[in-house]
Protein backbone atom coordinates (compact mmCIF):
# COMPACT_ATOMS: atom_id res chain seq x y z
CA UNK A 1 0.00 0.00 0.00
CA UNK A 2 2.61 2.47 1.04
CA UNK A 3 4.93 1.96 -2.35
CA UNK A 4 1.68 2.19 -4.42
CA UNK A 5 0.40 4.98 -2.78
CA UNK A 6 3.80 6.63 -3.27
CA UNK A 7 3.63 6.44 -7.01
CA UNK A 8 0.34 8.12 -7.59
CA UNK A 9 2.05 11.35 -8.92
CA UNK A 10 3.75 9.29 -11.34
CA UNK A 11 0.77 7.18 -12.14
CA UNK A 12 -1.17 10.47 -13.26
CA UNK A 13 1.70 11.90 -14.98
CA UNK A 14 1.62 8.88 -17.12
CA UNK A 15 -2.27 9.30 -17.21
CA UNK A 16 -1.92 13.06 -18.74
CA UNK A 17 0.64 12.39 -21.57
CA UNK A 18 -1.06 9.03 -22.50
CA UNK A 19 -4.89 10.53 -22.40
CA UNK A 20 -4.11 13.95 -24.17
CA UNK A 21 -5.51 13.52 -27.34
CA UNK A 22 -8.47 10.73 -26.25
CA UNK A 23 -9.79 13.55 -23.53
CA UNK A 24 -9.70 16.20 -26.23
CA UNK A 25 -11.49 14.03 -28.66
CA UNK A 26 -14.27 13.13 -26.17
CA UNK A 27 -14.58 16.63 -24.73
CA UNK A 28 -15.71 17.53 -28.40
CA UNK A 29 -17.78 14.60 -28.99
CA UNK A 30 -19.67 15.77 -25.75
CA UNK A 31 -20.26 19.04 -26.01
CA UNK A 32 -21.40 17.86 -29.64
CA UNK A 33 -24.04 15.05 -27.52
CA UNK A 34 -24.59 17.65 -24.75
CA UNK A 35 -26.46 14.92 -22.76
CA UNK A 36 -28.42 16.12 -19.83
CA UNK A 37 -28.34 13.29 -17.84
CA UNK A 38 -24.82 11.37 -16.56
CA UNK A 39 -25.27 7.78 -14.84
CA UNK A 40 -22.00 6.89 -13.15
CA UNK A 41 -21.89 2.74 -12.44
CA UNK A 42 -18.76 1.88 -9.86
CA UNK A 43 -18.25 0.24 -6.70
CA UNK A 44 -15.99 0.48 -3.83
CA UNK A 45 -12.96 3.69 -4.35
CA UNK A 46 -13.90 3.39 -7.63
CA UNK A 47 -17.69 4.68 -6.67
CA UNK A 48 -16.11 7.10 -4.49
CA UNK A 49 -14.52 8.45 -7.19
CA UNK A 50 -17.92 8.67 -9.02
CA UNK A 51 -19.26 10.59 -6.29
CA UNK A 52 -16.32 13.27 -7.11
CA UNK A 53 -17.69 12.86 -10.43
CA UNK A 54 -21.19 14.07 -9.55
CA UNK A 55 -20.01 16.91 -8.05
CA UNK A 56 -17.80 18.01 -10.58
CA UNK A 57 -19.61 17.31 -13.51
CA UNK A 58 -23.26 19.11 -12.39
CA UNK A 59 -21.25 21.87 -11.16
CA UNK A 60 -19.22 22.53 -14.78
CA UNK A 61 -21.51 21.38 -17.36
CA UNK A 62 -25.25 21.23 -15.83
CA UNK A 63 -25.82 17.82 -17.01
CA UNK A 64 -27.75 15.84 -14.08
CA UNK A 65 -25.35 13.07 -12.26
CA UNK A 66 -26.78 9.98 -10.59
CA UNK A 67 -25.04 6.40 -10.01
CA UNK A 68 -26.56 3.47 -11.45
CA UNK A 69 -27.68 0.77 -9.03
CA UNK A 70 -25.80 -2.38 -10.19
CA UNK A 71 -28.16 -5.23 -8.71
CA UNK A 72 -31.08 -3.29 -10.43
CA UNK A 73 -30.01 -5.17 -14.09
CA UNK A 74 -27.57 -8.02 -12.64
CA UNK A 75 -30.71 -9.50 -9.67
CA UNK A 76 -33.75 -7.43 -10.25
CA UNK A 77 -33.20 -7.58 -14.63
CA UNK A 78 -34.68 -4.14 -14.99
CA UNK A 79 -34.27 -2.52 -18.14
CA UNK A 80 -33.45 1.02 -17.11
CA UNK A 81 -34.18 3.92 -20.32
CA UNK A 82 -30.88 5.73 -20.84
CA UNK A 83 -31.60 6.70 -24.86
CA UNK A 84 -29.03 9.97 -25.24
CA UNK A 85 -27.80 9.57 -22.01
CA UNK A 86 -23.88 9.30 -20.93
CA UNK A 87 -22.95 6.27 -19.17
CA UNK A 88 -19.48 6.36 -17.02
CA UNK A 89 -18.14 3.23 -15.50
CA UNK A 90 -15.18 3.25 -13.13
CA UNK A 91 -13.01 0.14 -12.11
CA UNK A 92 -9.52 -0.51 -11.64
CA UNK A 93 -9.74 -4.39 -12.71
CA UNK A 94 -13.06 -4.37 -15.58
CA UNK A 95 -13.93 -7.69 -14.40
CA UNK A 96 -16.81 -7.19 -11.64
CA UNK A 97 -19.62 -9.30 -13.19
CA UNK A 98 -22.68 -6.85 -11.43
CA UNK A 99 -20.40 -4.00 -13.32
CA UNK A 100 -19.81 -5.75 -16.35
CA UNK A 101 -24.21 -6.67 -16.44
CA UNK A 102 -24.90 -2.95 -15.78
CA UNK A 103 -22.98 -1.39 -18.32
CA UNK A 104 -23.97 -3.81 -21.08
CA UNK A 105 -27.39 -2.74 -20.49
CA UNK A 106 -26.65 0.90 -20.16
CA UNK A 107 -25.27 0.29 -23.63
CA UNK A 108 -28.07 -1.79 -24.93
CA UNK A 109 -30.84 0.99 -23.29
CA UNK A 110 -28.96 3.79 -25.80
CA UNK A 111 -26.69 5.19 -23.15
CA UNK A 112 -22.97 6.10 -24.72
CA UNK A 113 -20.34 4.80 -22.80
CA UNK A 114 -17.21 6.29 -21.58
CA UNK A 115 -14.97 3.54 -19.30
CA UNK A 116 -12.22 4.73 -17.05
CA UNK A 117 -10.45 1.44 -16.39
CA UNK A 118 -6.88 0.63 -15.36
CA UNK A 119 -7.09 -2.73 -17.50
CA UNK A 120 -7.49 -1.42 -20.72
CA UNK A 121 -7.96 -5.05 -22.22
CA UNK A 122 -10.52 -5.76 -19.31
CA UNK A 123 -13.70 -7.24 -20.51
CA UNK A 124 -15.32 -3.94 -19.07
CA UNK A 125 -13.63 -1.67 -21.55
CA UNK A 126 -14.67 -4.46 -24.59
CA UNK A 127 -18.34 -2.44 -23.40
CA UNK A 128 -17.53 0.94 -23.97
CA UNK A 129 -17.84 3.30 -26.91
CA UNK A 130 -14.25 5.07 -25.55
CA UNK A 131 -11.95 4.10 -22.90
CA UNK A 132 -9.79 6.26 -21.10
CA UNK A 133 -7.15 4.30 -19.45
CA UNK A 134 -5.77 5.38 -15.90
CA UNK A 135 -2.29 4.06 -16.53
CA UNK A 136 -2.05 3.82 -12.63
CA UNK A 137 0.08 0.47 -13.35
CA UNK A 138 0.09 -2.65 -11.38
CA UNK A 139 -1.59 -2.37 -8.07
CA UNK A 140 -1.39 -5.39 -6.37
CA UNK A 141 -2.64 -3.61 -3.00
CA UNK A 142 -5.94 -4.65 -1.48
CA UNK A 143 -6.53 -1.15 -0.80
CA UNK A 144 -6.91 0.78 -3.76
CA UNK A 145 -4.87 3.91 -3.47
CA UNK A 146 -2.95 5.02 -6.63
CA UNK A 147 -5.82 3.82 -8.85
CA UNK A 148 -8.40 5.89 -6.89
CA UNK A 149 -6.26 8.95 -7.46
CA UNK A 150 -5.81 8.27 -10.98
CA UNK A 151 -9.54 7.65 -11.32
CA UNK A 152 -9.94 11.39 -10.06
CA UNK A 153 -7.36 12.74 -12.20
CA UNK A 154 -9.46 11.10 -15.12
CA UNK A 155 -12.72 12.48 -14.29
CA UNK A 156 -10.82 16.37 -13.87
CA UNK A 157 -9.35 15.89 -17.14
CA UNK A 158 -12.69 14.89 -19.13
CA UNK A 159 -14.60 17.10 -17.29
CA UNK A 160 -11.98 19.90 -18.09
CA UNK A 161 -11.95 19.27 -22.07
CA UNK A 162 -15.48 18.43 -21.81
CA UNK A 163 -16.27 22.51 -20.18
CA UNK A 164 -12.91 23.86 -21.93
CA UNK A 165 -12.18 24.78 -18.48
CA UNK A 166 -8.47 26.41 -19.03
CA UNK A 167 -7.59 27.07 -15.38
CA UNK A 168 -8.80 23.59 -14.56
CA UNK A 169 -6.34 22.06 -17.62
CA UNK A 170 -4.19 24.09 -15.97
CA UNK A 171 -4.19 23.10 -12.69
CA UNK A 172 -4.50 19.58 -13.61
CA UNK A 173 -1.06 19.88 -15.61
CA UNK A 174 0.93 20.68 -11.78
CA UNK A 175 -0.89 17.73 -10.06
CA UNK A 176 1.53 14.95 -10.88
CA UNK A 177 4.43 17.31 -8.91
CA UNK A 178 1.59 18.82 -6.13
CA UNK A 179 0.48 15.17 -5.42
CA UNK A 180 4.56 14.22 -4.57
CA UNK A 181 4.63 17.29 -2.33
CA UNK A 182 1.45 15.90 -0.43
CA UNK A 183 2.87 12.59 0.17
CA UNK A 184 5.90 14.35 1.79
CA UNK A 185 3.27 16.47 4.38
CA UNK A 186 3.45 15.50 7.64
CA UNK A 187 -0.39 14.12 9.11
CA UNK A 188 1.16 12.04 12.13
CA UNK A 189 -1.41 13.80 14.52
CA UNK A 190 -4.16 11.76 12.81
CA UNK A 191 -2.43 8.91 14.09
CA UNK A 192 -1.91 9.77 17.10
CA UNK A 193 -5.70 10.73 17.27
CA UNK A 194 -7.12 7.06 16.15
CA UNK A 195 -4.82 4.92 17.64
CA UNK A 196 -7.00 4.05 20.79
CA UNK A 197 -10.24 4.71 19.13
CA UNK A 198 -13.23 2.83 18.08
CA UNK A 199 -15.16 5.10 16.00
CA UNK A 200 -15.38 7.96 14.00
CA UNK A 201 -16.61 10.37 11.56
CA UNK A 202 -15.07 11.55 7.81
CA UNK A 203 -16.94 14.76 6.76
CA UNK A 204 -16.92 16.48 3.18
CA UNK A 205 -18.87 18.71 0.98
CA UNK A 206 -19.47 18.84 -2.68
CA UNK A 207 -15.96 17.15 -4.42
CA UNK A 208 -14.68 16.39 -0.91
CA UNK A 209 -17.39 13.95 0.24
CA UNK A 210 -16.01 11.37 -2.48
CA UNK A 211 -12.89 11.94 -0.40
CA UNK A 212 -14.29 11.51 2.66
CA UNK A 213 -16.24 8.39 1.45
CA UNK A 214 -12.98 6.74 0.51
CA UNK A 215 -11.09 7.50 3.72
CA UNK A 216 -13.81 5.91 6.22
CA UNK A 217 -13.43 2.63 3.60
CA UNK A 218 -9.74 2.54 4.10
CA UNK A 219 -10.34 3.39 7.60
CA UNK A 220 -12.12 -0.19 7.75
CA UNK A 221 -9.84 -1.76 5.00
CA UNK A 222 -6.58 -1.17 7.13
CA UNK A 223 -7.38 -0.01 10.56
CA UNK A 224 -9.89 -2.03 11.75
CA UNK A 225 -11.66 1.38 12.44
CA UNK A 226 -15.67 1.77 12.18
CA UNK A 227 -15.38 5.44 10.52
CA UNK A 228 -18.59 6.62 8.87
CA UNK A 229 -18.54 9.45 5.75
CA UNK A 230 -21.22 12.37 6.04
CA UNK A 231 -21.77 15.22 3.67
CA UNK A 232 -21.20 18.54 5.72
CA UNK A 233 -24.44 19.60 4.39
CA UNK A 234 -25.95 16.00 6.31
CA UNK A 235 -24.30 15.78 9.63
CA UNK A 236 -27.09 17.97 11.63
CA UNK A 237 -29.67 15.71 10.43
CA UNK A 238 -29.16 12.65 12.79
CA UNK A 239 -25.42 12.23 12.98
CA UNK A 240 -25.26 14.68 15.01
CA UNK A 241 -26.73 13.17 18.03
CA UNK A 242 -23.99 10.87 18.71
CA UNK A 243 -21.12 13.21 18.12
CA UNK A 244 -20.05 14.45 22.19
CA UNK A 245 -16.50 15.03 24.19
CA UNK A 246 -13.61 13.76 22.36
CA UNK A 247 -15.35 11.69 19.43
CA UNK A 248 -13.34 12.22 16.63
CA UNK A 249 -13.64 13.55 13.20
CA UNK A 250 -11.87 14.37 10.09
CA UNK A 251 -12.98 16.81 7.97
CA UNK A 252 -11.73 17.27 4.53
CA UNK A 253 -11.84 20.81 2.88
CA UNK A 254 -11.56 22.85 -0.21
CA UNK A 255 -11.67 26.64 -0.78
CA UNK A 256 -14.79 27.12 -3.02
CA UNK A 257 -18.52 28.13 -1.95
CA UNK A 258 -18.45 25.10 0.80
CA UNK A 259 -15.60 26.39 2.53
CA UNK A 260 -17.40 28.95 4.87
CA UNK A 261 -20.18 26.36 5.87
CA UNK A 262 -17.63 23.01 6.35
CA UNK A 263 -15.55 25.78 8.78
CA UNK A 264 -18.51 26.85 10.85
CA UNK A 265 -19.43 22.99 11.32
CA UNK A 266 -16.19 22.39 12.18
CA UNK A 267 -16.26 25.41 14.98
CA UNK A 268 -19.32 23.77 16.20
CA UNK A 269 -17.72 20.45 16.45
CA UNK A 270 -14.90 21.62 18.24
CA UNK A 271 -17.32 23.66 20.59
CA UNK A 272 -18.94 20.31 21.60
CA UNK A 273 -15.64 18.72 22.64
CA UNK A 274 -14.83 16.84 19.63
CA UNK A 275 -11.44 16.01 18.95
CA UNK A 276 -11.37 17.50 15.29
CA UNK A 277 -8.73 17.09 12.48
CA UNK A 278 -9.58 19.11 9.41
CA UNK A 279 -7.51 19.71 6.45
CA UNK A 280 -5.91 22.89 6.42
CA UNK A 281 -6.39 25.65 8.91
CA UNK A 282 -8.88 25.07 11.84
CA UNK A 283 -10.73 27.28 14.51
CA UNK A 284 -9.05 27.41 17.39
CA UNK A 285 -9.04 23.86 19.52
CA UNK A 286 -9.20 21.68 16.24
CA UNK A 287 -6.05 19.91 14.87
CA UNK A 288 -4.94 21.33 11.57
CA UNK A 289 -3.53 18.93 9.00
CA UNK A 290 -0.96 20.45 6.33
CA UNK A 291 -2.08 20.78 3.13
CA UNK A 292 -0.83 21.52 -0.66
CA UNK A 293 -2.56 24.31 -2.04
CA UNK A 294 -3.63 24.49 -5.63
CA UNK A 295 -7.23 24.87 -7.93
CA UNK A 296 -9.90 23.63 -5.32
CA UNK A 297 -11.02 20.74 -7.53
CA UNK A 298 -7.44 19.45 -6.88
CA UNK A 299 -7.66 19.90 -3.29
CA UNK A 300 -9.87 16.60 -2.06
CA UNK A 301 -7.42 15.20 -4.40
CA UNK A 302 -3.89 16.21 -2.81
CA UNK A 303 -5.43 15.54 0.60
CA UNK A 304 -6.58 12.04 -0.01
CA UNK A 305 -2.91 11.68 -0.72
CA UNK A 306 -1.75 12.55 2.32
CA UNK A 307 -4.34 10.56 4.13
CA UNK A 308 -2.96 7.21 2.61
CA UNK A 309 0.25 8.02 4.27
CA UNK A 310 -1.34 8.83 7.50
CA UNK A 311 -3.64 5.15 7.24
CA UNK A 312 -0.69 3.55 6.24
CA UNK A 313 1.18 4.15 9.40
CA UNK A 314 -2.21 4.11 11.46
CA UNK A 315 -2.50 0.57 10.20
CA UNK A 316 1.09 -0.80 11.85
CA UNK A 317 0.42 1.76 14.78
CA UNK A 318 -3.22 -0.46 15.43
CA UNK A 319 -1.59 -3.98 15.18
CA UNK A 320 -2.64 -4.36 11.53
CA UNK A 321 -1.02 -5.38 8.37
CA UNK A 322 -2.28 -2.82 5.54
CA UNK A 323 -1.47 -4.84 2.91
CA UNK A 324 -3.37 -7.87 3.91
CA UNK A 325 -6.65 -6.97 5.55
CA UNK A 326 -8.90 -9.60 6.86
CA UNK A 327 -11.97 -10.86 4.76
CA UNK A 328 -11.15 -9.27 1.53
CA UNK A 329 -9.26 -9.81 -1.88
CA UNK A 330 -8.16 -7.29 -4.68
CA UNK A 331 -11.02 -8.30 -7.14
CA UNK A 332 -14.49 -8.41 -5.85
CA UNK A 333 -16.81 -10.36 -8.21
CA UNK A 334 -20.50 -9.26 -6.89
CA UNK A 335 -23.33 -10.95 -9.30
Amino acid sequence: MFAEAAEAGDAVARQLDENLAQRQRIGARLRSLAPQLVVTCARGSSDHAATFAKYLIETKTGATTASAAPSITSVYEGKPKLDGTLCIAVSQSGKSPDLLASVETARNAGAYVIVLVNQPDSPLAALAHEVLPLHAGPELSVAATKSYIASLAAITGLVAEWAQDDPLREALAGAPALLRQAWELDWSPLVDLLRDRTNLYTIGRGIALGVAQEAALKLKETCGLHAEAFSAAEVRHGPMAIVGKDFPILVFRQRDKTAVGVTELVAELAARGSRVAVAGEGPAGTIALPCVDSHPVLQPILQIQSFYRAANALSFARGFDPDRPPHLSKVTETI
